[in-house]
This record gives C-alpha cells, structure tokens and sequence, in this order.
C-alpha cells in the first residue's frame, strides 16, 4: 500500500514547481461547479472587524530553524515602517499594529523567495507571511517528493516559533503579531502540505486555507477540525497536477469555499511573474485573507469583482 502511493504521489509530483511552472500544457475541461456544502456554513471565527485600509512597506528577513534535525530556514515578510510601493527591506522596523499570520509552502525545487511577488503584496496589505525551505523539495534537496508528507508537521512546528516572537522582547516582531488569527497556503506541492494541514496533519490553530494548484494524494481529503473557509486556485491547462483533480479536492471541503479557475492558467506561471493574472490572483486572495483573519466583511463583498475583473478568471463562490 505504500509502495502505490509512493508511485501515485511520485507521478502527480514529480515536476511540480518552477519546472513544472514552464512545461506544456495539457488542458482539461471545466469540471461541474461545486455544491455547497450541506451544512449552514458558519463565519471565520475572527470577530467582525476591518483590515487596514492603507499599504504597507515591506520588510523582509530571515529565520533559522530546526525540526528533528530537518534544517528549516524561513523567509518572513511583514509590515514595515516607510513608503508603500517599494522593495522589500531587509531587516526594516515593522510597523505599529498587530497582524495575522499566513504560513506558505513552496512547490518541488522552488524557494520561498520565487514566490515574493505574491507574498510582498500580502504583506503590504498587512500580514505576516512566513514561508520555510523544506530540506528534501526545497532549491538545493535530493527532490524526495516523498518528504512532502513530512511537511505539514515542519509547517505546524515552524508556526509555533514564529508565534513565539510575539513574545520575545527582544525580537523586532514583539507585540506586531496576531497569534489568534492565522492561515496556511501554499503553491502544488506546497499545496499538499497545505491540505495535510487541515486533513491527516490538521493544526487546530489555523483559520483558513489556500491551495494554488494542489492534490490531495497522500494527505486525503478527511477535512477534520473547526471550519476553515478555503479557497482554491487552479489553472484548467495544469499540465502537472490537473485542474479536474484539484476541483477534486475542492468538492471535498465541507466548509465555507471557493475556487478560482483560470481558464489559460498553467501550474502556477502567474504566482511567479508579474502581469495581469497575478493582480487577480493577489487581490483575490488579499480580500479572501482580509475577510477570513480580519473579519472584514466589506472584503468578502468585493471578493467576486476582484476574481472576475478582465475576465482572466472565474469563480465558484461558496464562501
């Protein structure tokens, strides 16, 4: 039994990340959208509330972590002190408030920083975005994409450190970190992890979750613990993991819901290049964050318009 889902994980994954990100395309067709989920689907367990309304500098900087003698390095980007609109900072004063928390999983080969486009913007828009370098699918690993399964406990641990600042007076991020509100996302093989975190893996502090072009191969599709609203991200020409095994997935989740189809998407060229699709991709998900960790309503009303602006995306809202 682990033999075939070692093969399983190993084929679904075996090109996932930047090499898959600029492979060819097999497209499939739209799948049916999703019911609802059959229960009333309840709120985000943040109390009502309003996300910042300004953007924020970045600033950006490095932790070293160990988890059982797994060498786990994590970027960390966060609001700074400053001008909006600039560079990320290294080592910048964050600035004055008290900010969520979103982990982020990188796909096979990639490294945090390939993703920094993305993540910038997130923390612009006033979130703490840790992301680790996993020490097997990471840049520079022996590519066991088997140690994926090994990695929604190395998220879970690398959380509770990063938790901890917020504690630690001599830490810049003392007294900056909301260590209530907290989410995890992550891009195809992160994406697994990801999922693991709310599945086989699920870690009870999380409040939401989003998946960029993941599976659930080898973590299931048990979603367990207190409703966490999800949202999915998934290009319909994924020639890696496709986007009908994604939906998949997706029409699994029991809570609260949404799925962003890109009809011309690949396995994630978007996430890491500036243009078009990611500013929908960005400023969907900004608003999906703002309303799960803020409680900001008014952002979950815009959620829709943003999804669908120039027709680059579609949205199967379940929210």
């Amino acid at each position: 039994m682990f033999r075939r889902r070692a093969a399983l994980i190993t084929a679904a994954l075996l090109s996932v990340g930047l090499a898959g990100c600029s492979g060819g395309t097999v497209p499939t067709g739209r799948a049916a959208p999703s019911a609802p989920p059959s229960a009333t689907t309840p709120a985000p367990r943040a109390p009502a509330g309003h996300a910042p309304t300004e953007s924020f500098a970045v600033g950006v900087r490095q932790l070293k972590l160990n988890h059982d003698d797994r060498a786990l390095p994590v970027t960390v980007w966060y609001p700074a002190r400053g001008a909006a609109g600039g560079a990320p900072e290294r080592s910048a004063p964050a600035a004055t408030g008290r900010f969520p928390v979103v982990m982020f999983s990188h796909g096979l080969g990639a490294r945090p920083e390939d993703y920094q486009l993305l993540l910038s913007r997130w923390a612009a828009a006033g979130f703490v975005v840790a992301a680790p370098r996993f020490p097997h699918t990471g840049a520079g690993g022996d590519g066991n994409v088997l140690d994926v399964l090994n990695q929604p406990a190395d998220v879970s641990y690398v959380l509770t450190q990063v938790l901890a600042l917020d504690a630690k007076a001599d830490d810049p991020l003392h007294g900056r970190l909301d260590t209530e509100r907290v989410a995890a996302a992550g891009h195809s093989a992160g994406g697994v992890t990801t999922i693991g975190l709310f599945t086989a893996g699920r870690d009870e502090r999380l409040d939401a979750g989003i998946v960029f072009a993941g599976t659930a191969l080898g973590v299931g599709t048990a979603f367990a613990g207190a409703a966490a609203p999800q949202l999915f991200v998934h290009g319909e020409a994924d020639e890696v993991v496709s986007y009908a095994s994604g939906k998949a997935v997706y029409d699994a989740v029991p809570w609260p819901k949404a799925l962003l189809s890109l009809p011309k998407g690949d396995h994630g060229r978007a996430l890491l290049t500036d243009g078009a699709a990611l500013r929908v991709v960005a400023d969907t998900t900004v608003e999906f964050l703002r309303w799960t960790l803020y409680g900001d309503a008014a952002a979950k009303r815009r959620l829709p318009a943003d999804a669908t602006r120039g027709g680059l995306a579609t949205l199967d809202d379940h929210l």
